[in-house]
């Protein structure tokens, strides 16, 4: 892939998720320099898991990425029965924008605005447009590929009451499929799901979810149409109901999983503390903050306090990866791995900061289980390469070291990871992950 960059601004292109080799990464700074404006740079990308992944700025993405510079990849596995049948497959990729009367709120130049909540749109989006439209056969089995590339909002997606089957997300597919009533995508996860159409009519693809008012404390719904599936009263041909009635299981996930069953309850390696410092705030803003520590939504579903979050810059406000066990932050902290290694992680996210909000973490080159939340483990397996902790949470993942070379691990709020939350760990050249060695486990090797 030849990359030239037609921006005024240096640039770099991140391929999310795919354990591609390091020094086509995409990160300025750490795997290559800037792509100057007017200079091209030639990435070469393998792809070793199927999956649904994207492609987006690493320079600035706090704007890069909001004005439109992304696109997905979508892998296919070997085995044509990966999936189940479908009568057709759409790829939805949603985002926002936020737009005053003069077009695009301006962004900083120098440092990112919003940086502490992040910048949340009040114009959402579907492929780029503020209105989906589908029309499918009453019946019909519709596989979604779903990918959030907003800066900041976490999306709650349903389908006007239709049933969702949950099928795969980041890496591949979960150890069985199961049945939601909603799709919750932070940034740059990715969810596959499908959809079945039974009733004729107009089916609403909403973003539902429950904000809050910081002044007043109170918690209202925001309930946002993304657009609409048209139901015709056509019978779908073939007619895939009896095999979207069923949940199927994923063997083969399994058994790749299991050669990593034996880690899941040993002791945490390395703990990671997400919270917060601030500088010194425009008025009123301090007090505010104050007064809004007492009671924080989870999930910060929408952007409520948008004229005082735009004058937070990365200068003042800075978000941090704290090790608890050396106490090092942000690009202090010095992990090192060889190839080969499994290493447990607990992320803590901090709820007595200053403003405690979600953060969705993304691990680069690597693939990794989320094992538990808050001390319940999942009993439902998948890869993942990013994880949502709400605030006040834990999460333990387990994350197999397969891939050499020098890798983030940073926040996808896009101004979260402009104000510095993000770290550098170290993958030395080892024995081949344990996946190339058939299943075999060795003894684990100490970080």
């Amino acid at each position: 892939m030849n990359v030239t960059n037609r921006l005024e601004f240096p640039t770099a292109v991140h391929w999310h998720g795919i354990r591609l080799e390091n020094r086509f990464d995409g990160v300025p700074g750490l795997t290559q320099d800037p792509i100057a404006p007017g200079d091209t740079f030639r990435y070469r990308i393998h792809f070793p898991d199927a999956g649904l992944y994207w492609y987006h700025p690493h320079h600035r993405e706090d704007f890069q990425q909001d004005l439109g510079l992304y696109g997905n990849l979508r892998v296919d596995a070997a085995d044509p029965d990966y999936f189940g049948p479908a009568n057709r497959e759409q790829v939805l990729m949603l985002d926002d924008l936020l737009v005053g009367e003069g077009g695009l709120v301006p962004f900083g130049r120098e440092a990112a605005t919003h940086a502490l909540m992040g910048r949340f749109g009040n114009l959402l989006l579907v492929n780029g447009e503020p209105e989906y439209r589908l029309t499918v056969a009453r019946g019909e089995v519709v596989r979604f590929f779903l990918t959030n590339v907003s800066n900041t909002r976490t999306f709650n997606l349903s389908f006007g009451g239709a049933p969702i089957k949950l099928v795969a997300s980041d890496v591949g597919r979960f150890e069985r499929q199961a049945w939601v009533d909603s799709v919750v995508l932070a940034p740059a996860e990715r969810y596959v799901v499908e959809v079945r159409f039974d009733e004729p009519g107009e089916a609403r693809l909403v973003n539902r979810v429950r904000a809050i008012d910081h002044v007043y404390g109170n918690y209202f719904p925001d309930e946002t149409v993304l657009g609409a599936v048209a139901v015709t009263g056509e019978p779908a041909s073939p007619n895939h109901e009896a095999s979207f009635r069923e949940l199927r299981g994923h063997p083969d996930v399994a058994t790749d999983i299991d050669a990593y069953r034996d880690e899941f309850d040993r002791p945490v390696d390395h703990r990671l503390l997400l919270t917060l410092e601030l500088g010194r705030l425009p008025d009123p803003l301090e007090p505010l903050l104050n007064l809004d520590r007492s009671f924080f939504n989870p999930v910060e579903w929408s952007g409520t306090m948008p004229r005082m979050n735009w004058v937070t810059t990365a200068g003042p406000v800075r978000w941090v990866l704290r090790d608890l066990d050396t106490g090092l932050e942000n690009d202090a902290i010095d992990w090192r791995f060889r190839r080969g290694d499994v290493v447990k992680i607990r992320l803590r996210n901090d709820r007595g900061a200053v403003h405690a909000m979600q953060h969705p973490v993304h691990i680069h080159g690597q693939r990794f289980l989320v094992l538990a939340r808050d001390g319940v483990p999942n009993d439902n397996l998948v890869w993942k390469d990013t994880v949502l902790l709400p605030a006040g949470s834990t999460a333990d993942l387990l994350l197999e070291l397969s891939n050499p070379g020098r890798w983030m691990l940073h926040c996808h709020i896009a101004e979260h990871l402009e104000s510095g939350m993000k770290m550098v760990f170290d993958v030395a050249a080892g024995p081949p992950p344990r996946a190339e060695r058939g299943g075999v486990v060795p003894t684990r090797q100490a970080p």
